[in-house]
């Protein structure tokens, strides 16, 4: 760690010797491991090591960002002289700049436990692969299997800049998914589940994702097409999130300063019920997307992006908050070949009250929507539609499958007659409960 961070000091101090104003450089260097099995052998297993360097430069208002694997001393310093060549030739960006020493965190950086030490052996993760699709395929009516993957990731990252930036943080990854097939012919469905988690032991077995995937596409056999129609929508939590990532697309920082989200004007506004409550929370120990500091070195903290219904955040980095006025939220992100921009991190819908047996019991006529198909979402109007598949609904029960219809709406309606359930399981980064949605169009037959 010490000898990157004096790696990445050095290669400031060169680039501002050949005329640059300032500079930041990331370093990334990881392992990961990949193992896919299906019917009963390994089919692909993948291991990659390495790491890669990026420089951004500045000159002035006018920046550019170069990346090498080569650490050689001969590669490194022809990297500073090409980025600052092309620093002084591309156009000025006036909210382009480093953030001021004063803003960047100082003293110990946080410990969120974000790394096992553990790293899974080749025949360990093949023992999980081939936990998870014999459990599938043990439940009756499970037909065959598109396989089960296990994956194993370790990253050290490494950041340094001209205003005195300097400090590192280690992160793990632990997965493991299953997809198996019911029925045969043209009464064939498929199903899936997923687990993913920082540390080894905190993630689910492989047996019962590959169990729940097999039982999630028995439940699919034997769908039938719906009618079209206005009705209440209950959506499942496996892909609930997908309505907060809408969410978080809109309130990004890059968005609202472009004038391209249908929320741009809805700071302050209540745009959900007054139950709903949404936290971004980068400091959550174990989190997927924990982070002791933004990517420009700021300080992380917990906000209520949205607080008894009303939007009070915005996700920004230092140039979007510049562009609106504002100060960070710290929430920048970046890669080693890309510029920082603002990204959620442990983004979730807080759990209501009711259970998701009681939201569907609430529905007369609707629709379970456990798969979304598409990407039908306008982020500049809200306009919402996509395919779906899921289960019908009626008098509150569940009655049968169901396939091949368009669940459509608009996000801003969508998201003041929302009730949250109370089954949130933090799994991906961006989690949500179930979530009940009123009187959405549905066409089908």
């Amino acid at each position: 760690m010490t000898d990157t961070i004096n790696l990445l000091q050095d290669i400031i101090k060169k680039t501002k010797t050949k005329g640059a104003d300032a500079a930041d450089a990331v370093h990334a260097d990881g392992t990961s491991l990949s193992l896919t099995y299906r019917l009963g052998a390994v089919e692909q297993l993948d291991r990659s090591e390495g790491g890669e360097l990026g420089l951004r430069v500045l000159v002035g208002k006018r920046q550019a960002i170069v990346s090498t694997s080569d650490t050689s001393p001969k590669s490194l310093d022809e990297m500073i002289e090409r980025a600052v060549a092309m620093a002084k030739a591309v156009p000025e960006d006036e909210f382009a700049g480093l953030a001021e020493p004063d803003q960047l965190i100082s003293g110990s950086v946080p410990d969120l436990d974000m790394f096992d030490p553990i790293e899974p052996s080749a025949k360990e993760m093949e023992e999980m692969a081939r936990a998870a699709e014999e459990s599938g395929l043990a439940v009756k009516g499970v037909s065959n299997s598109e396989g089960a993957s296990v994956g194993f990731s370790k990253t050290r990252v490494t950041v340094a800049a001209s205003n005195g930036l300097a400090h590192s943080y280690a992160r793990s990854g632990f997965s493991v998914s299953a997809s198996l097939l019911a029925g045969s012919g043209t009464e064939m469905e498929r199903d899936w589940d997923y687990s993913g988690a920082v540390w080894l032991e905190d993630l689910r077995s492989a047996a019962e994702v590959g169990k729940t995937a097999g039982e999630n596409a028995v439940k699919r056999l034997g769908s039938k097409k719906v009618s079209s129609g206005v009705m209440d929508v209950v959506f499942d939590a496996r892909i609930a999130r997908s309505l907060i990532g809408h969410l978080s697309g809109a309130i990004n920082g890059q968005s609202v300063a472009r004038g391209t989200s249908f929320l741009k004007d809805a700071m302050g506004k209540d745009i959900f019920s007054s139950d709903i409550n949404i936290v971004d929370d980068p400091l959550r120990q174990r989190g997927l997307r924990s982070a002791p500091f933004d990517d420009e070195g700021l300080v992380t903290k917990k906000i209520n992006v949205i607080e008894d219904g009303v939007l009070k955040s915005w996700f920004l980095d230092l140039r979007s908050a510049r562009q609106l006025g504002l100060h960070s939220t710290g929430h920048a992100s970046r890669g080693v070949s890309s510029p920082p921009h603002p990204s959620a991190s442990n983004l979730y819908l807080e759990p209501g009250q009711k259970t998701p047996e009681q939201l569907i019991g609430e529905v007369k006529k609707g629709i379970l929507i456990t798969e979304l198909i598409g990407m039908g979402v306008n982020q500049v109007t809200g306009d919402y539609s996509r395919g779906a598949s899921g289960f019908w609904i009626e008098n509150g029960e569940i009655q049968f499958p169901v396939s091949e219809f368009t669940v459509a709406s608009n996000l801003k309606d969508m998201f003041k007659t929302m009730t949250a359930a109370n089954d949130l399981v933090f799994r991906y980064g961006t989690d949500s409960p179930s979530i009940k949605v009123r009187a959405m169009t549905i066409a089908g037959t």
